[in-house]
C-alpha cells in the first residue's frame, strides 16, 4: 500500500494562492482582442471602420405607402327625354338592339351569332317572354350583354293609367333581377316608340332612362332578307342605334339579314358597343 501523503504546510498553500491571484490580475489589465491598444502576435492592430453608411434607426423606416382604393364608377344621369343615337361616339361605334325577347328559338342562335363575331348587343326583353324564359335571360346576361325593359305584356301604354304603367315597367324590372341573380334594367323601350308622358315618367321614377332607335329595317313584319339587310346598310352612320327583334314572332328573315350585314358593317370599320 502507498503511503499517504503528509498535509500540504498552510504556508505554502498561501503562498500559491497570492500568487495565482497576482497572476490573474496581471492578465485582466491587458486589453482584450479586438478593443482598442490591443495586438496579437504578427497581426496589425484592429482600427475602426469610416467608410460604411450606418444603418437608419427602426424609427426612422419611413412607412410603408398606401394603396390607392379605386374610385366608384360614377352612375350615367337619368336622361328625361328618348336616346336616338349614342351619346358622343367615336367615328366607327354603332349599336344593336333585339325587342320583344327572350325567344327559345331565335334568341340562342342570334347569341350564337354575336359570340362569333364578340359583339355585345342591347336585348330588349318583355317581362311576360322573360317569366317563361328565364334560363335564356340568364343565358343572354352571362354572356355579357345589356339588358332593357320593355313593359310587362307589351302594351299600348298610352291607353294606361300612371299606376298601369307603372305596373308594367315595375313587373319587368323585378323579374329580370330575379332571373338574372340581381340585374337592375336602367334602359326602358316604350312599345311601339310611343313615349307618352307617363311612361316618361314612371321610366324616370323607376331610376330608368328611355331609349329609342335611329335605324328600323321593319324586320318585325317580315319583308324578306335582303330588305332588312338593305336597309340597315344604306341608313347606318356613326352613332346609330339599330332595331331588331329576337322575339314577337318568326325571326328567320331577321336572323338572316344579320348574317348578312353584321361582316360586312366590320369589314367596312364599324364597331359594335352599347348605349
Amino acid at each position: 500500500m502507498e503511503p499517504v501523503p503528509k498535509a500540504l504546510p498552510r504556508r505554502f498553500i498561501l503562498a500559491t494562492g497570492v500568487s495565482l491571484l497576482m497572476a490573474g490580475c496581471a492578465q485582466s489589465a491587458e486589453p482584450a482582442e479586438g478593443e482598442p491598444g490591443a495586438t496579437r502576435t504578427g497581426r496589425t492592430p484592429i482600427t475602426p471602420t469610416t467608410n460604411v453608411m450606418p444603418l437608419p434607426p427602426a424609427a426612422a423606416a419611413a412607412p410603408p405607402a398606401a394603396v390607392p382604393v379605386p374610385a366608384e364608377p360614377a352612375e350615367p344621369a337619368l336622361r328625361t327625354s328618348p336616346l336616338y343615337e349614342l351619346s358622343n361616339p367615336d367615328r366607327t361605334a354603332i349599336a344593336l338592339t333585339f325587342d320583344d325577347g327572350p325567344n327559345t328559338e331565335y334568341t340562342p342562335r342570334i347569341l350564337a351569332l354575336l359570340a362569333h363575331y364578340d359583339i355585345r348587343a342591347t336585348f330588349v326583353v318583355v317581362g311576360q317572354n322573360t317569366a317563361d324564359n328565364p334560363s335564356v335571360l340568364a343565358r343572354i346576361y352571362e354572356a355579357e350583354h345589356q339588358i332593357a325593359n320593355h313593359t310587362w305584356s307589351h302594351p299600348d301604354l298610352r291607353r294606361l293609367s300612371s299606376g298601369g304603367v307603372r305596373d308594367e315597367l315595375e313587373r319587368t324590372s323585378d323579374v329580370v333581377e330575379w332571373a338574372t341573380g340581381g340585374c337592375r334594367t336602367r334602359w326602358f323601350r316604350a312599345p311601339g316608340g310611343d313615349f307618352s308622358p307617363k311612361a316618361l315618367d314612371a321610366c324616370f321614377q323607376l331610376g330608368m332612362s328611355p331609349l329609342a332607335w335611329s335605324v328600323d329595317p321593319q324586320d318585325w313584319r317580315c319583308p324578306g332578307q335582303n330588305y332588312i339587310a338593305s336597309t340597315v346598310l344604306s341608313t347606318v352612320k356613326p352613332g346609330a342605334i339599330i332595331l331588331n327583334h329576337d322575339g314577337g314572332g318568326n325571326r328567320a328573315q331577321t336572323l338572316a339579314a344579320l348574317n348578312d350585314y353584321i361582316p360586312r358593317l366590320l369589314d367596312a370599320g364599324y364597331t359594335f358597343t352599347t348605349p
